[in-house]
Formats: C-alpha cells, structure tokens, sequence
C-alpha cells in the first residue's frame, strides 16, 4: 500500500525539542532491568534472560560464602527472524552483566561472516583472533553465523573462522561471551559443522516475530521518540498494510526493522507536504522540526 496518502496524518508534538549531548554515565542495574521490562513484546526472551541473571547471582553468592560453583558456558544462541530484537537484548545483556561483576568490560562487539572471513590463506585466524580481543570483557555477538559454514564449499575459510573461534571461547571462558545468531534452521547446521562448536552453547533463546499489535505499538514508540504522533488515520492504515501481507512479505518485512521504514517513510512524505507550504504551515509547532527531519 502507497504511504504517500495518509503522511499529513504524522503530524509533530506540542512539546518543544531540544539537542543534547548525551551524558557518559553508566547505567545501574535496576535502569538496565526497566530497560529490558519496558521492551515490546519479547515475553519469553525477558524471563530466559531473567533467569541467566538470577544465575549468575546465585553463583557469586556462593563464590562469597566458599561454596563450590560449577563450571558453566554461557555463551548463546539467538534464533529467530530479522528484526525481532536480538542485537537490542544482546546489547543490554552486555551491559547487565557487567554491573552482576560477570563480565569485566560489557561491551558489545557486532560482527558477521565478512568481518571474520579473509580472503586468503593464513589470515583468517588472526583476523578472528583481533576480532575476539576486542570483545574481551565484554559480549561478541556473530549475527548469521551460519554464513561461516557453508555447505558442499570444503575450501571456505569460514571452517578456519569456526575452528578458531572454538579455541578462543575456551581460552577466554571467563571473561568473553559469544552470542551467536541467525535463523533457527541455519543456526542448527552452523553448530553442528564442528564437533567442539555445539558444546560450548547450551543456551538458546528463540525470538519470535512481533504480531500486528506489538508493531504498531512499535511505530508509535518510535514515532515519539523522534518527536512525532501518528493520527488515528494513519494507524488504520499502517495496520491494514500489516493485515494484507502474505507470508512471504511478511518474512521481507522485518519485523521491528520494517516499522522503522514504515516511519522513516511516513516522515519522508511529510517534508515533502510541509515543503510546499515553505515553512509557514500552522503545522510547524516545533521550533527545530525541519532540522529533525
């Protein structure tokens, strides 16, 4: 369906915007936490990872009191469809775990296949092996992983990327975790192509697609955030576009990322309305509107 039609529904807030730079403080636990509450949907996805902080706790607790704590992998498997949210929780997990003590850093390194794989023979362990160091203290997060195992290409240096990996997860266990991510059929191929590979993650946490509500609570979360309401109009209309979809476009549209297009749409159009207005349209309450668009 054609956006084009409804953008005079995006209309601005009331209230007035201004820039900031954001302040380098260090978010606390509890902020972390309502972070990770106020999320969208996501149910499921917040009680495993729930479940991984009371954990962690319980360990260090007993760690305090000379208790025996058992050795324990936590490194992830994050499955599930574009757009669902894993890089967002896997970003906020880094951060938790630095305030539980777990990880020294809580950083979060994003890389794939291309950021992992060299080209040519003798370079891909250490280009792995730099990507590893970086993450140290903190999470690496390998999204389509299964892109490292190819199948029926027995010269791919991406066995070279896994088998590397493998070794570096162990002698870095306890400052270093790996979440890797993908689709949940390609996920399984990717850790069965290394007999050490699918013992080091017995964690799996499935990311379910959003349905037609959660989107649109989506749209409006991120409309505001940016300084806009989406009009009753609008939202009928967004939400019958949602309703029409085959599967198949369903699957191209992404989930949350979908909804960022959608807006990101919607805003386009808007400026191209408002233009022709040049800029004295009883529209423009906020001050800096043109400049945020």
């Amino acid at each position: 369906p054609h956006l084009r039609h409804f953008c005079r529904f995006l209309l601005p807030t009331n209230e007035k915007q201004t820039e900031t730079k954001p302040e380098e403080k260090e978010e606390t636990l509890d902020e972390l936490m309502e972070q990770l509450d106020s999320l969208i949907g996501l149910d499921t996805v917040k009680h495993e990872v729930r479940s991984l902080i009371n954990l962690i706790k319980v360990r260090a607790m007993r760690k305090e009191h000379d208790l025996k704590v058992m050795n324990m992998s936590f490194h992830m498997v994050f499955t599930g469809n574009p757009g669902t949210g894993k890089t967002t929780v896997a970003r906020l997990v880094a951060k938790i775990y630095k305030q539980l003590g777990f990880l020294s850093k809580g950083q979060l390194i994003e890389t794939d296949r291309s950021g992992l794989v060299a080209g040519y023979v003798g370079q891909t362990a250490g280009k792995v092996t730099d990507v590893v160091n970086s993450a140290l203290g903190g999470i690496l997060f390998i999204d389509e992983a299964y892109a490292l195992a190819r199948k029926g290409m027995e010269n791919d240096f991406g066995h070279e990327a896994i088998d590397t990996l493998v070794k570096l997860m162990e002698d870095h266990r306890d400052d270093l975790v790996v979440i890797v991510a993908g689709y949940t059929d390609e996920m399984h191929d990717f850790l069965t192509s290394n007999p050490g590979l699918i013992s080091r993650f017995n964690k799996y946490i499935d990311f379910p697609d959003y349905t037609d509500d959660e989107l649109m609570a989506i749209l409006e979360m991120n409309a505001g955030r940016q300084g806009y309401r989406v009009a009753e109009a609008a939202k009928a209309v967004v939400r019958g576009m949602l309703t029409q979809m085959t599967l198949s476009e369903r699957m191209d549209f992404g989930n949350a990322r979908g909804m960022r297009n959608t807006l990101e749409k919607l805003v386009q159009a808007q400026a191209n309305r408002l233009a022709a207005h040049d800029g004295t349209s009883s529209k423009l309450e906020v001050p800096d509107f043109t400049a945020k668009i």
